[in-house]
């Protein structure tokens, strides 16, 4: 479907339908100055829980100001600065000694460590970087065919461990979607970082974001969520989550889109995702949109290669502190952050080798980490929260609107022998591990007086047996 077909009339349809019935309610995110209503919730019945996957911790990296070839920064700091009049002394390093671009040659060093280390995330590919070119069309600069084989590199390599997400349009300028070209006015109202967003409709940040998902398609990169640039959405929250929801429905036909805006690091904040704008659960067409932020700062060089604040701020040497670690023992999702430009730094590649230690680090800490795309968070929290779950006597009947695989329930009661998923008339018996950390779907263990059973939850009516 053409960005451009995105109409007023259809963006508000959709949106009344997202509204029905929902509940403005605040997430524990709450410095929040504007939330989205979370809306529907099913009933839960007592003494059954949605634990972690795999009764394990999530974690991630989440990497911004990637896209193909193009080193984002050397091209964005002469437009910020353009903005600012040279007012502002962030934006006047020498960037004409940065180099144009950041190889491909990194780009899978960077991958193959990442799959060797077992790290999955999310990655930016803004889709018309700093408006240097299209990644649908061309890259001055760059021949048709290397842009093609670094599609071809993020497509096949990067992407089954990744998920792949516009962070915007161009990162910088605000395209006129009418002419395709960044609109004349060059202020920071006409900037994506800044205030572009401020005061606009559901409707109009939609059609923007689908016009970013539509070049990502077009080259080849269908994606399943958004990564907002600087403070874009973050003074139309309500508005960003509905239009991210019904963008990446129509364009990438998604059924649990995805956003991600804010990083949280400061000592005892939540970092729980959000599940928002949820409806029709138990109809043929159940709706929602989950947020989801990151746990740190960019602590390997930032997005403008200065200096890092290093692995220690992630998880100290000895494993003791450090933001990470404090997420890790929350239980909640460790998602740690970094800027593309800043873990390449200009060719001395200083982020990559601080988060080569930062990961070494945790997996001499921790043995209950379970990586995972930030799609995968989103789709578990959506189907923790909005699965219904009711019981009866041994019996936990689950109906749930979106399939979800490591689905892990602790049950208060201690099975005598082993639990059975039963879907329809088909029962199977749960094969028995000894403890909660060697969990995989289709199995059970004993957790004191409870039982923890793991399994894929299939959309839809299935039971838990427990005697």
């Amino acid at each position: 479907m053409n960005a451009k077909a995105l109409s007023r009339r259809r963006f508000l349809q959709s949106s009344a339908a997202g509204l029905a019935g929902a509940a403005l309610t605040l997430p524990r995110l709450d410095a929040l100055a504007q939330v989205a209503p979370s809306g529907d919730r099913p009933p839960r019945a007592e003494g059954v829980t949605v634990i972690n996957p795999r009764s394990r911790v999530p974690a991630g990296l989440i990497i911004d100001d990637s896209t193909c070839l193009v080193n984002l920064n050397r091209f964005a700091m002469p437009q910020f600065n353009e903005v600012y009049l040279g007012a502002n002394k962030t934006y006047q390093r020498n960037w004409r000694d940065w180099p144009a671009e950041i190889p491909d040659k990194f780009l899978r060093a960077f991958n193959d460590w990442a799959v060797g280390a077992g790290v999955r995330g999310k990655f930016s590919i803004v889709p018309f970087p700093a408006c240097v070119g299209r990644l649908d069309r061309e890259l001055p600069g760059w021949t048709r065919r290397e842009l093609a084989d670094s599609l071809k590199l993020v497509r096949e390599e990067m992407a089954p461990h990744w998920d792949i997400t516009p962070e915007m349009v161009t990162h910088t300028r605000v395209i006129d979607l009418k002419t395709g070209h960044p609109y004349p006015d060059v202020t920071p109202k006409f900037m994506e970082n800044w205030e572009w967003t401020t005061g606009k409709s559901t409707d109009e940040i939609g059609a923007y974001l689908a016009y970013a998902l539509q070049i990502l398609k077009d080259a080849g990169l269908p994606a399943d969520g958004i990564t907002t640039p600087g403070g874009f959405g973050k003074k139309a929250r309500p508005q960003m989550a509905q239009a991210t929801l019904q963008a990446c429905r129509a364009v990438s036909g998604t059924e649990i889109p995805h956003y991600f805006t804010d990083l949280f690091t400061e000592p005892g904040r939540s970092v729980a995702p959000v599940v928002q704008y949820a409806s029709g659960l138990d109809g043929p067409d159940p709706r929602c949109v989950v947020y989801v932020p990151g746990c740190t700062g960019d602590w390997t060089a930032g997005w403008d290669c200065t200096n890092p604040g290093g692995a220690d701020k992630f998880i100290t040497a000895d494993g003791k502190s450090g933001r990470m670690v404090e997420v890790i023992q929350s239980g909640e999702p460790a998602l740690m952050f970094g800027h593309w430009t800043g873990i390449y730094f200009n060719g001395y590649e200083i982020g990559f080798k601080i988060l080569q230690d930062v990961v070494k680090r945790l997996h001499a800490r921790f043995d209950n980490l379970l990586w995972m795309k930030n799609s995968e968070v989103a789709r578990y929290w959506a189907a923790k929260e909005l699965t219904r779950i009711e019981r009866a006597g041994n019996t936990v009947k689950l109906r749930a609107p979106f399939a979800c695989p490591d689905f892990t329930l602790r049950i208060a009661a201690r099975a005598q022998q082993p639990p059975q998923l039963r879907i329809a008339a088909d029962a199977k018996p749960l094969t028995e591990v000894t403890a909660p950390l060697k969990l995989t779907p289709g199995t059970w263990c004993r957790d004191g007086e409870a039982t923890l059973v793991c399994f894929a939850l299939g959309k839809g009516q299935s039971e838990i047996v427990v005697a």
